[in-house]
């Protein structure tokens, strides 16, 4: 099992271990793969999802039976409804204490399964074509987590025949389309003169960023990406408008059109509301959309590479409307959230970041009243540059996926944006970071209180109640920790905050308090509430 993780491009298995997984820990060792030892199940499943969106490998996790099992679940099902490839490992017992015994003994599989896309029992005779495909089930259009349960008694048995990792992954070659095959969607594309493209997280699937941008320049069509697939196109390109975030403010924009196209969109991506356009839409994707969710009169399924390159062969170029009409919703959002405020604003907290982090930075966000905020004012310029729980929206994923960052971009600067709520929810794998030297920048957007419920109890006039935090001292938190910590409450205590974070290069908290009493208007502005 070790050694075709490592072969698959995984260095590392992060959880927290029982009993029956030390052999697998020690194969580990043995191979120079590390063992992150989290402080949270949830964190590490979080933190090897994160990995696998990242790199296309699978990353694996590991609990004990029962109560770690448990606890991981929400992990797992980030990686389900967020579609990155993950591979889950359960401790158990072995056959006759599970069939008798009670303590610690939960039916792991019934509790898994309908988060994974594959569930199975470890049997150590047939263990390579059971690895072999849980890694490509895995990594299959739409990525997600696969689940392995490891009996105790199956840990010290031989791997049986088969067990050799070469072929874990098997070549598929792509096919190219003939102009024959897609003269459907050519047709519709040559009679539109004002097409927008909506752009989902199958542009990542099949790494086709490039072709993204040349497709929106052929077309000279604004760009509207889902949340998840920020820096599919540079955030500072002249077509990229903006996230679709399901609300009012989008509709303008993509009502001047007069032809959807829809790139790689999940509907998983997607707010859960009735498709509000009655514009002519078609669909570009590597799997088929049963949802019926995306009206398309046609829907293209292949590579979205082939796909791309191949309407720029066949269809002319059309005139760049795109431009102005980009920036003329870029403009509005800004507006929109440009609320009057009397302390530090989240708004410009977050202009002040994308100023002070350098250009690569890699960002990670967590769920809350600020990811609107986030979502909308941070600026990424490649891909899977910003990183957050959408098809879930879990609190506590910006500190574990911004370790999953840091391994696989150890050069680059890795900030994670939570809100005081998630923030809390993982705040121990503060120490995680210290101790296995992954420095992070944690940016906790403090309003000292759980800010989206207070938002909504504020909108349906009920008064402010059970939302309360406030009182934490992050700069102690994050000392206790071994991380450097500071709470600042301006924009200059801010700005010097993160140079000192850049320049010490430790993982650092930076606690900014800041005014929520714009946050109503802003999200009336925005979406739909």
């Amino acid at each position: 099992m070790a050694e075709s993780f490592k072969a698959l491009g995984t260095p590392f298995i992060v959880g927290h271990p029982g009993g029956e997984s030390v052999e697998l820990m020690d194969a580990a060792r043995v191979r120079d793969m590390r063992f992150i030892l989290v402080k949270q199940e949830v964190a590490g499943a979080m933190l090897a999802s994160t990995w696998g969106e990242i790199t296309g490998s699978p990353g694996v996790c590991l609990s004990t039976r029962g109560p770690g099992a448990a606890n991981m679940v929400n992990g797992i099902a980030h990686a389900f409804l967020d579609r990155a490839p993950l591979i889950a490992l359960t401790d158990r017992y072995s056959a006759g204490a599970q069939e008798v015994g009670l303590r610690q003994r939960i039916d792991q599989k019934a509790m898994i399964t309908p988060l994974v896309k594959w569930s199975t029992t470890l049997e150590s005779s047939v263990v390579g074509q059971q690895v072999k495909r849980a890694a490509r089930t895995a990594m299959a259009h739409a990525p997600g987590p696969v689940h392995i349960d490891i009996p105790q008694s199956e840990t010290t048995k031989p791997a049986g025949p088969g067990s050799d990792p070469a072929d874990l992954v098997i070549e598929r070659p792509t096919l190219t389309p003939d102009k024959k095959s897609l003269s459907p969607l050519l047709t519709r594309i040559d009679k539109a003169s004002r097409p927008v493209l909506l752009v989902g997280l199958g542009v990542f699937w099949d790494k086709a960023s490039v072709e993204l941008i040349r497709l929106a320049e052929h077309l000279g069509s604004p760009v509207l990406t889902t949340s998840k697939t920020k820096g599919a196109i540079p955030e500072d390109h002249a077509l990229r408008a903006g996230c679709i975030i399901g609300g009012l403010i989008e509709r303008k924009l993509v009502m001047q059109s007069d032809l959807i196209i829809t790139i790689g969109v999940d509907p998983v991506e997607l707010q859960p509301k009735p498709w509000p356009y009655n514009i002519p839409t078609v669909s570009i994707t590597s799997v088929a959309s049963n949802e019926a969710f995306i009206p398309a009169e046609v829907e293209m399924i292949g590579n979205l590479q082939v796909l791309m390159q191949a309407i720029m062969d066949y269809c002319p170029a059309k005139s760049a409307w795109g431009e102005s009409a980009a920036r003329d919703f870029r403009s509005e959002v800004r507006v929109a959230l440009d609320t009057p405020c009397t302390g530090l604003s989240p708004q410009r907290l977050m202009e002040v970041a994308r100023a002070s982090l350098p250009r690569d930075t890699i960002a990670t966000c967590d769920a809350g009243a600020s990811r609107l905020l986030v979502v909308q004012k941070w600026e990424s310029y490649g891909a899977r540059e910003f990183l957050t729980s959408n098809g879930l929206g879990s609190m506590g994923f910006a500190i574990p996926g911004a370790l999953a960052a840091r391994l696989a971009h150890p050069q680059r600067p890795v900030v994670a944006f939570t809100g005081d709520g998630g923030a809390m929810m993982a705040i121990a794998e503060i120490q995680t970071a210290v101790k296995e030297n992954l420095p992070i920048i944690v940016i906790v957007i403090d309003d000292e209180e759980i800010g989206l419920i207070r938002v909504k109890q504020e909108l349906k006039k009920i008064p402010r109640h059970g939302v309360a935090i406030g009182g934490i001292d992050w700069e102690k938190l994050a000392n206790g920790m071994g991380a450097d910590g500071t709470t600042v409450t301006t924009e200059n205590g801010f700005q010097d905050a993160i140079g000192h974070a850049l320049k010490s290069g430790r993982t650092t908290v930076i606690g900014a308090k800041i005014d929520p009493s714009g946050y109503v208007a802003q999200f009336n502005a925005l979406r739909e509430l």
